[in-house]
């Protein structure tokens, strides 16, 4: 029987292993924590620890990288952790499978395709740029078979720490104000992380994904305040929200490193930030979610959640 790994057990964990168990395939979740996931086995380990990470990926046909270092740690940390995975998968028979998003681009003025440049300039663009271009590096060298999946920011089952998680939901479910950034009325592409996981896997089991990187499918493209619109309207609450300031994080960011380094990422959220998924699509297929079922799932896991 075939077996996977997942490392981190985060949202995007929990979405990949609800398309593993659909098709019957074995995973493993590997967090420092020993976070338990439905239908997974836990694995306690640190992926810092290469020698016992190649214990525990031995023998398995995929390895999903899911893990990552605090966001405000990122440029320090984020490339020893990975380069501790590819040493543990490297000369293995497996699929690394990097989960990545799309901020290595930097500002582009025109929908996102996987042909443009990795030129961004930010501190955790550039840091995602670089790590790519090390796992193609080590891909051409014939050390390692692997693909990616890119993202925009994600929203959906157990997705709390997203510009589209807990501080909009859950604000607006309990009648709040949803936190917004930027221009509530520029387009955004929004991905569903069920959609996410689904794609994450169907790379993992098709060579024809090797060698390079993919937009994973996302609903068509609207603004953030027609997304605003119809999740109240779903949840039948008004839609109210507050637009954070680049001053406001600032002032945030004294307390919260994490609110601190969103401010050079905003530029997302004041144009257009389109995704285009075709090439995904032409080869895997296109299994994006209406918005009017992800977003109603997803004010449904809220709202069993005893958070709310």
């Amino acid at each position: 029987m075939s077996r996977h790994v997942i490392l981190g057990a985060g949202p995007v964990a929990h979405a990949i292993v609800a398309s593993l168990t659909q098709r019957g395939i074995e995973v493993d979740v590997v967090s420092r924590s020993g976070t338990k996931i439905h239908g997974a086995r836990t694995v306690t380990a640190n992926v810092l620890d290469t020698e016992n990470l190649k214990s525990v990926i031995s023998g398995c046909d995929a390895v999903y990288q899911a893990s990552q270092p605090g966001y405000h740690r990122w440029p320090q940390e984020f490339p020893t952790l990975q380069d501790s995975v590819v040493r543990a998968v490297r000369g293995s028979n497996a699929v690394l499978v990097s989960v990545e998003n799309l901020y290595g681009y930097g500002p582009v003025a025109k929908p996102l395709t996987e042909s443009l440049p990795l030129i961004a300039t930010t501190r955790k663009g550039k840091t995602r740029a670089d790590l790519w271009r090390s796992l193609e590096a080590e891909h051409k060298a014939g050390r390692l078979k692997v693909t990616a999946g890119r993202a925009s920011d994600f929203f959906g089952l157990h997705v709390e720490g997203s510009a589209v998680g807990d501080r909009f939901f859950k604000s607006l479910l309990r009648g709040k104000k949803a936190e917004m950034f930027g221009n509530p009325d520029a387009l955004h592409s929004y991905t569903y992380v069920a959609d996410f996981g689904e794609a994450l896997v169907r790379l993992a089991l098709d060579e024809r994904s090797l060698g390079r990187a993919w937009h994973v499918p996302n609903a068509p493209t609207v603004s953030t305040r027609k997304f605003l619109n119809l999740a109240a309207s779903i949840a039948g609450v008004e839609a109210k929200h507050v637009t954070r300031s680049r001053f406001q994080l600032r002032l945030a960011g004294i307390f919260i490193p994490p609110a601190k380094e969103s401010i050079e990422m905003l530029y997302e959220f004041e144009e257009d930030f389109v995704v285009d998924h075709s090439a995904y699509a032409a080869v895997f297929g296109d299994h994006a979610t209406p918005l009017n079922d992800s977003i109603a799932a997803t004010i449904d896991w809220w709202r069993s959640n005893p958070a709310i």
